[in-house]
């Protein structure tokens, strides 16, 4: 067993430098115990192990993505997050370079997961800092759930440059005196006064951004949890502002409305909420493509906005051409058996194409499903770009090949790659599986149901990594 020693609770720079020795040393992360402080570990003062001099200065490179996770994973407090950043370390030099892209494996989730649980603790700070006035100085109190001081305090010095501040925590207490930052040891909130001249300013302006009419009591006390009222001013007006808030919101209602302006743009009545598109007349009116020429319309996605899973096919049938939405024919008859066996109820998840317009080959009577090419896949993306900045899914189901490369913008193998929660460029997730037609194209039935349990399966793990938080 091998001992190392950290010198303080977020030293990065530390564990960075005794994890490339323990590389080099090829010691297994079982083998080692990471400590912080003076901190005893639990094998007493193990020695570090010897590098030998013909690898000592040897060369290994990660992912850039890796170094920013462990960057911020160290800040949380969970005891054993040294640890699995080494394990994670060694396996990305042990024989699985492209770990982090498998947001399913066990240790890639747990460490993401604290990597939110960071980001969502340093927005809460910047949220939830209320400074108070002593003698010309700014104090202000708040608990952290994380280590997070280092890493929040830049935002403070950015935004309040020119007052002379301390934001003081149980843990570590950071101060600006109009050009550095400096950083004690933990405090105490008797140190920070109860009241100053500016909370009734903070109190009237929470109360006139105070919106009745779009009052959600759940939502409110989910991006401001209870525990942190009893440092913020304006947190004794919100029991009267909620009992008051429906005779608030019919008065508004009698007053009327306000019209938007003529020419505001919209992406679609399915779609509401997403920002103004690049043209006017919406999605109806793209012309990236000579597909509308043979269409008969535009099929917008359909789905709440902050759902949580979204689902992505390749283009529209033959059937949504004709009714203007997405997955209403036999495919989409398939998809909504499988996501009822796996649990899932579709008007919760966001349904979509990674192409709007059907493309076909007339045959007859008949217009014969066509496969778009790379081109109208490309030229198609930014729609779906839109779409998924607007709803923000938790999780994107790519079904098939084509929606998987509008997505991850390569080729895909979906019989490879299946089943695998995988990284996009912009950070969010996405689950690779098969198009519900291809389950239709199947000769046989034993096959058929095989493959048919598998989709189930691959949209049962997609509904488990969505609404895990």
């Amino acid at each position: 067993m091998h001992a190392v020693d950290l010198a303080h609770p977020v030293d990065f720079e530390g564990w960075r430098a005794a994890a490339r020795r323990m590389v080099l040393a090829d010691a297994r992360p079982e083998a080692v115990d990471w400590r912080v402080g003076a901190q005893a570990g639990l094998f007493g003062d193990a020695a570090a192990p010897v590098v030998p001099d013909a690898v000592r200065n040897r060369a290994f490179t990660v992912p850039k993505d890796f170094l920013e996770l462990a960057e911020t994973v160290v800040c949380h407090r969970d005891p054993a997050r040294f640890a699995l950043l080494y394990s994670l370390l060694w396996r990305l030099t042990h024989g699985e370079p492209k770990l982090l892209e498998i947001v399913s494996d066990r240790e890639v989730h747990r460490a993401e997961t604290m990597a939110r649980a960071i980001r969502r603790d340093i927005h809460k700070m910047h949220a939830f800092v209320r400074f108070r006035e002593r003698e010309g100085h700014y104090l202000a109190w708040f608990e952290p759930d994380h280590f997070i001081v280092e890493r929040a305090a830049p935002f403070f010095a950015r935004r309040f440059a020119n007052m002379a501040w301390s934001i003081l925590t149980p843990d570590r207490s950071v101060h600006w005196d109009g050009e550095t930052l400096h950083f004690t040891p933990g405090a105490s909130r008797a140190e920070v006064p109860d009241e100053d001249a500016l909370e009734d300013y903070w109190r009237s302006y929470y109360a006139s951004i105070f919106n009745p009419a779009r009052l959600k009591i759940a939502a409110m006390q989910s991006e401001m949890p209870r525990k942190y009222w009893h440092n913020l001013p304006e947190a004794r007006l919100i029991a009267p502002l909620i009992r008051d808030a429906g005779r608030r919101a019919a008065a508004m209602v009698e007053s009327g409305v306000t019209l938007p302006a003529p020419k505001s743009g919209r992406w679609a009545e399915a779609v509401p909420s997403v920002r103004a598109p690049e043209r006017e007349g919406g999605l109806q009116a793209c012309r990236r493509c000579t597909l509308w020429r043979d269409a008969t319309q535009a099929v917008p996605g359909e789905g709440p906005m902050g759902a949580r899973l979204m689902l992505v096919g390749e283009q529209p049938g033959d059937q949504e051409d004709l009714a203007g939405r997405a997955f209403v024919g036999p495919a989409g008859q398939v998809l909504d058996r499988a996501l009822a066996e796996a649990g899932i109820v579709r008007s919760d998840c966001y349904v979509t194409n990674a192409v709007k317009h059907f493309k076909f080959t007339p045959r007859g009577k008949r217009r014969i499903h066509q496969k778009p090419d790379a081109g109208e896949v490309e030229h198609c993306r930014w729609w779906l770009e839109e779409e998924v900045a607007a709803v923000r899914p938790r999780l994107i189901v790519a079904l098939g090949a084509t929606a998987g490369r509008a997505l991850l913008r390569r080729e895909v193998a979906v019989q490879r790659e299946r089943g695998a929660v995988l990284r996009l460029e912009e950070g969010r997730s996405m689950l690779l599986t098969v198009h519900p037609s291809f389950l239709l194209r199947l000769p046989d039935p034993a096959a058929k149901a095989a493959e048919y349990d598998r989709f189930v399966t691959d949209l049962r793990l997609a509904t488990s990594f969505a609404m895990t938080p």
